[in-house]
């Protein structure tokens, strides 16, 4: 086992995550560089274009369905109608798929955390304890220690998927993985050549943006992101989510997207928040504590989670004017965690390992981060629209792809540089452009699958083997 950045480690597990000890001898980071060259050997750069359909284990159509046990039966048509959408809309709810063909696909056995859902659409603004703006990762019902090069090979395909479907030429598209790619292995380089601590403090924000030498189109569209994650705040929602029911503030019903629970779930929702505030810091467990709870709905969110149960909970301070919306989602276990052999595969409270890797990966995370149990089933909690924000993959053009393209592979590296491998996985991809040509293959041959997967799951729609509510 390796510990921050490949020194040979002492693990202690605490609910299935692993923290590194103090006492055990560091490789210098010469020699850390030196075994990622080394692995080249085992698992050439090149490998890392290979795709072949023939050496899949499962239909991708069976699995996608599969996925759908234990989510609520009703809400099963509204996510086959959203991953129907389109093949990037079916690319979103297929991290499942992805995890199964990546764990057959050559890789190091360099496992920092990674996201295990980082595609497009899951990065995006959200605002820090002081109220700023900062840019990241944002989504990580998946993540788990695992293999860097599934996140890498997810938004690589990501970026391709979403190109073609904008128009694009195969040639930009091939040219925005590139840039992806190109910006991971730089981003991570640089900060491979840091203190371990200065990584941990490295993040993107606004100001940070404006530097990372983006043109017009790329600065256009986060530009617009920004001011939109501005506007979304618990105040800003209660017009949208709220409305007045005898003189008290109350969730809007919208069937099937909003609905309220029946008096039993509400109880135990209300219950299972008095235990969340326990697994806050001291300081904000007592602001959180001030506030009481007026009402809970729940609320259908993304595509990959539809039908898994998502809560919002309405709490009002000091007055009407004085509100929070806390979130209640359902934690599984990680898609990846079936591909990972050995403790870190297991953990005791899914909602807590949801939490201990945002925070793992987020360089400044939603301070109201927690965990709880309702009805045996685990949930992470967090803040809803807490000037959340993301860049609109759908219609943007080809040179603002590649400037996005490029930001989430630098938060990317970022992500894995502050968990474990970064050394290594620089010495592996070295100076040239050989990932940047392999991975732009791999996307294109991945982009193709993730088409006739969509084709497949449109076929089966059209022989009614698979319900859909579209356009929910």
């Amino acid at each position: 086992m390796t510990g921050s950045d490949g020194g040979h480690t002492v693990l202690a597990s605490v609910d299935g995550a692993a923290f590194a000890s103090l006492r055990h001898t560091a490789l210098p980071r010469a020699e850390r560089y030196s075994v990622g060259r080394d692995l080249r050997r085992q698992v050439p750069r090149s490998s890392l274009a290979e795709w072949d359909e023939a050496d899949r284990g499962a239909d991708p159509v069976q699995q996608v369905l599969a996925g759908n046990d234990g989510r609520v039966a009703s809400l099963v048509p509204v996510r086959m109608g959203r991953m129907v959408a389109s093949p990037f809309a079916f690319l979103r709810g297929a991290a499942a798929v992805m995890a199964a063909d990546f764990s057959r696909l050559p890789s190091t056995g360099i496992t920092p955390i990674i996201c295990g859902d980082a595609h497009l659409a899951n990065f995006g603004f959200y605002a820090s304890p002081e109220r700023d703006l900062v840019f990241d990762l944002n989504d990580f019902d998946e993540a788990h220690p695992g293999a860097w090069e599934w996140d890498l090979r997810r938004l690589v395909a990501s970026v391709h998927v979403a190109g073609r479907q904008n128009g694009s030429s195969e040639e930009r598209c091939e040219e925005a993985v590139r840039r992806c790619v190109r910006s991971y292995r730089e981003h991570l380089a640089h900060l491979a050549a840091q203190p371990l601590l200065a990584r941990a403090y490295d993040r993107l924000n606004l100001d940070r943006l404006d530097q990372a030498g983006i043109g017009p189109a790329g600065r256009r569209e986060i530009q617009d992101a920004a001011a939109r994650a501005r506007r979304r705040t618990s105040d800003r929602a209660l017009p949208r989510f709220t409305e007045l029911h005898d003189g008290r503030l109350r969730l809007v019903d919208e069937p099937p997207l909003i609905v309220r629970p029946d008096p039993r779930t509400y109880d135990r929702i209300a219950v299972a928040l008095d235990a969340y505030l326990r697994t806050l810091r001291t300081q904000w467990a007592v602001v959180v504590g001030g506030y009481r709870l007026v009402d809970v709905a729940h609320k259908v969110v993304g595509v990959g989670s539809v039908g898994l149960r998502a809560y919002i909970a309405l709490c009002e301070g000091s007055g009407p004017d004085d509100v929070l919306i806390l979130q209640l989602k359902q934690a599984r276990r990680s898609v990846v965690a079936q591909y990972v052999h050995g403790d870190s595969a297991w953990h005791d409270h899914q909602g807590q390992r949801v939490v201990q890797y945002q925070q793992a990966l987020q360089t400044v995370s939603d301070p109201l981060l927690g965990w709880t149990t309702v009805d045996d089933r685990q949930y992470y909690v967090r803040q809803f629209r807490d000037m959340k924000g993301a860049v609109v993959v759908d219609g943007i053009d080809a040179a603002a792809l590649a400037d996005y393209a490029g930001i989430c592979g630098l938060l990317l590296a970022k992500g894995h540089a502050r968990t474990s491998g970064a050394s290594m996985i620089t010495g592996y991809l070295g100076r040239s452009d050989r990932a940047d040509e392999a991975l732009a293959l791999f996307a294109r041959r991945y982009a193709d699958q993730t088409e006739r997967d969509h084709a497949a799951l449109e076929a089966a729609v059209a022989r009614g083997l698979v319900p859909v509510e579209r356009g929910v």
